[in-house]
Parts: C-alpha cells; structure tokens; sequence
C-alpha cells in the first residue's frame, strides 16, 4: 500500500469518529478564544502586557508596539485567523492562516524564555496541527506522494462512529503531562516577569548569588539574555570547579 493510500485509509478513519470531530470543533474554538483578544488589543493600538522594557519579552513588545501599522497588521491577521475558524466552510483557511502565526510566538517564547507562553504557545500549535491533519484531505494534493487513481472517499456524516476513542485522548493527555514536565525542568533559570520573581529560584541555585546578579542584569540593567545568561553560567561553572 503507497504512503497516500495508507494516509487516506487513517485518514477516513478519523473522520468516521463522532468524538474526534468533537474535539476538532473544541480546538477550533480554543484557538480563535487565543487570537481573538490578542488581535482587538493590537488592532486598537494598546500595549500588548505591562511587562517592563528590561525582561526580555517586555522589551520585545515594546519594540513591536512603536512599529506603527506593522503593530496592527499583526493584530487584524490574529482576528481573522480566529474569525475563520469560527466558520465551518472557512476553518482550513483560519488554520492555515493560525499556523505560521502561533508558530512564531511559540519560537519566540522558547528564545527569551517568557513562562507566560511556554506552555500555551506549543499547546496552540499542535491544536492547529490536528485542525491541519483534520482536513487532510484537503490538503494532501500538496504533497508529493504517488496518489491512487480513486481518491478515498470521506464517510457519510450521518453514520459516524459513537466510539470513545480513549487511546487517541490518552496520548492527548499523555502529550500534554510529558511536555509540562519537559518545559519545567528544562531551564536551569529563568528570566521570569519581575525582579522579585526571578529571585525566588536563587535559593536552588547551586550559587545564589550568581543566580541574583542574573535578575539585576536582566531587571536592573537591562541587558540581553543571552549576556546575563553567559555570565550565570561562567559563575556556575567556576562554583562547580572549585568543590
């Protein structure tokens, strides 16, 4: 069986499946609840957080405040990403939309390590991926796979399966208890939203102080993570020669 034939066939299978259509449904709304107010916020030209411009991600979207109509832009393609979704005939062309967007923040989020979106930012992207992969069909002459001359037809919408399918929401659940433990355990600091909590992690710090100097030169002076996060790291590192 070709790679298109077997991808049809699973494929089919998932659509058959009342609950999996369900779950599509509750990610579709999910994600345009996400962009929605995202987008109204850019849109009417506010700041995006009241984080300050010294942690990283503040000083990120201040810069991206003060670009002007570039500022709204983003904001009208957050609203209508989410406003496609929202609409059944539309909902690929959202989540096509949805995608690079949320993958972005995603990136960015992983770069300056802003705990406010380390979590969600992935969640979203692989919520758009099953929308993606939902609508496979769709989408499947794009790729370059050696397709059968009769395309798999989708089952009919009036006899879907009532059939929990617990393996498939396992994995979901399973996806999501694995990626928290991977994302809190990760980083061995981290910049956090204000001075008073990024100082809370130096008491497990194997130095302290190092750990302190790395909140003052994010907080206090302003400097880019990556400077602040070499100079911790050079402070661990001569703590752990030294025992």
């Amino acid at each position: 069986m070709s790679i298109a034939s077997k991808l049809d066939q699973i494929h089919s299978t998932v659509q058959a499946n009342r609950w999996l259509g369900y779950f599509a449904i509750f990610n579709r709304i999910a994600l345009a609840a996400g962009f929605l107010p995202a987008g109204w916020v850019k849109i009417i030209g506010e700041r995006f957080t009241d984080l300050h411009n010294n942690q990283p991600m503040g000083h990120y979207l201040e810069a991206l405040h003060h670009t002007g109509y570039y500022y709204t832009f983003i904001g009208v393609l957050q609203m209508l990403a989410a406003v496609l979704l929202l609409i059944p005939p539309t909902a690929l062309l959202g989540a096509l939309l949805y995608f690079p967007i949320i993958l972005n923040i995603t990136i960015l989020s992983f770069a300056v390590r802003f705990e406010g979106s380390l979590l969600t930012a992935p969640m979203m992207v692989l919520a758009n991926l099953y929308l993606l992969c939902w609508d496979y069909d769709k989408l499947k002459f794009i790729f370059p796979f050696n397709r059968p001359a009769n395309q798999a037809e989708l089952p009919d919408r009036k006899n879907l399966s009532k059939k929990f399918p617990v393996l498939f929401f396992s994995g979901v659940f399973a996806t999501i208890v694995l990626y928290v433990l991977f994302i809190t355990n990760v980083y061995n600091i981290m910049p956090r939203n204000t001075l008073p909590d990024c100082v809370t992690q130096c008491d497990d710090s194997s130095n302290p102080q190092a750990c302190e100097d790395f909140c003052d030169c994010i907080h206090n002076q302003g400097q880019s993570l990556d400077k602040c996060l070499e100079k911790y790291n050079k402070a661990i590192k001569a703590t752990n020669s030294t025992r």
